[in-house]
């Protein structure tokens, strides 16, 4: 692994300096991580922050990668992970709030609506887990099969919905991006796909390179969905996640020119680039009440917002700069924004984002229904 993915301890490190972030994506090795991408080890590229956070998108990482020669037959997974982000983000754009109830049908054999507390103490007694929460806690990064081991843990041995231990991730998650992470907790549930999945001990000794046994995990996996649940993961909490928002001076904004609103999920420091206007990192205290991220993540995207030359930082509402231009000869369209399903009540214009496959839009009821109209185009 490069060091610029490692810290002096050896765990995952997140610059946020944009010539660092350009530097990762120019060592991405599709072909590897397509035969790799499962194991904790594997090469995984470590982008997920950056395009969760919109400095970076899907479509100028296909670009990027595409460019070197690579012919998209050979990298097939690569270019699939890639779509699997568009595809959840359609998915968000057409349900809108449906996005965080059950989707396709109502997540079986919920035994209660709360978080395991074995999960959020990683005390659930499977090693390569627990290590692995300890290090999330610490780094903000789980390696995306863990993240699925946990769901699975969490919502189809220890019996809770999917809600609330989905709440509990994306606080911490550095790459928090309510599209993936609601609908791939979903999944793993059962209430957006055909069917729950199930990990044992086996297939996690496989993939983090442990040797575990004698755990409640330790069986074969057709025998787990009828299984009693373990007496370690029946403990519950409630979750009180919450945002400590900065204290920040009054922006000043001149409403001679457009305000460049920026968010949690566009911190892109290349949009409009050239342009002579504002440009405010807009942190809602109602955003946040709803989707609260921990002080790391909100540490996180700050120091992404660096990257934006004069970019201020204001904490309020979008209909607060909508008042600054209520007498400017600009208007609304003086405000500008980037469609995103998080904040479609923003005020002024729109861009669209960089979509891979802008031509397919609206709702599919799987991956695999959507990859097989967009593969036409990345064909």
């Amino acid at each position: 692994m490069s060091e610029l993915f490692q810290q002096s301890d050896n765990r995952i490190s997140f610059p946020t300096n944009y010539d660092l972030i350009i530097e990762r994506l120019a060592k991405i090795n599709p072909a590897q991580y397509g035969k790799t991408r499962n194991f904790v080890n594997g090469a995984v590229t470590y982008l997920s922050p950056y395009i969760s956070r919109g400095v970076i998108s899907v479509k100028q990482i296909q670009e990027s990668v595409l460019a070197k020669g690579h012919h998209p037959a050979t990298i097939e997974k690569f270019l699939q992970e890639l779509a699997w982000r568009e595809y959840f983000q359609r998915v968000w754009q057409a349900k809108r709030n449906a996005l965080f109830q059950d989707m396709k049908q109502p997540q079986e054999d919920v035994v209660h609506h709360s978080m395991v507390k074995a999960v959020a103490d990683a005390t659930t007694g499977i090693s390569a887990i627990d290590q692995s929460i300890l290090e999330f806690y610490q780094t903000g990064y789980l390696h995306n099969h863990v993240r699925m081991y946990v769901a699975s843990i969490a919502c189809n041995v220890g019996k809770a919905h999917w809600s609330a231990p989905a709440q509990w991730m994306y606080y911490h998650l550095l790459d928090g991006d309510l599209a993936s992470n609601t609908c791939s907790w979903q999944w793993v549930a059962g209430a957006f796909s055909s069917k729950k999945y199930y990990c044992n001990q086996e297939n996690i000794n496989r993939y983090t390179h442990s040797n575990q046994t004698n755990t409640f995990l330790d069986v074969a996996t057709e025998g787990l969905p009828d299984a009693a649940v373990p007496d370690v993961l029946k403990a519950t909490i409630d979750l009180n996640l919450q945002t400590k928002l900065p204290v920040v001076t009054t922006p000043l904004i001149d409403t001679i020119k457009p305000t460049l609103i920026y968010n949690s999920y566009n911190l892109d420091p290349l949009w409009r680039k050239e342009e002579d206007a504002n440009r405010i990192l807009l942190l809602e205290p109602s955003h946040f009440k709803m989707f609260p991220v921990s002080e790391k993540v909100l540490e996180f995207v700050t120091n992404l917002a660096k990257n934006i030359p004069n970019c201020q930082v204001m904490v309020g509402e979008g209909s607060e700069l909508l008042m600054l231009y209520k007498n400017s000869a600009l208007g609304e369209i003086g405000l500008i924004s980037k469609e995103h399903p998080a904040f479609t009540y923003y005020p002024g214009a729109k861009d669209a984002r960089d979509w891979i496959y802008p031509e397919v839009s609206g709702y599919y009821n799987s991956f695999f229904s959507f990859w097989k109209k967009a593969e036409k185009f990345a064909k």
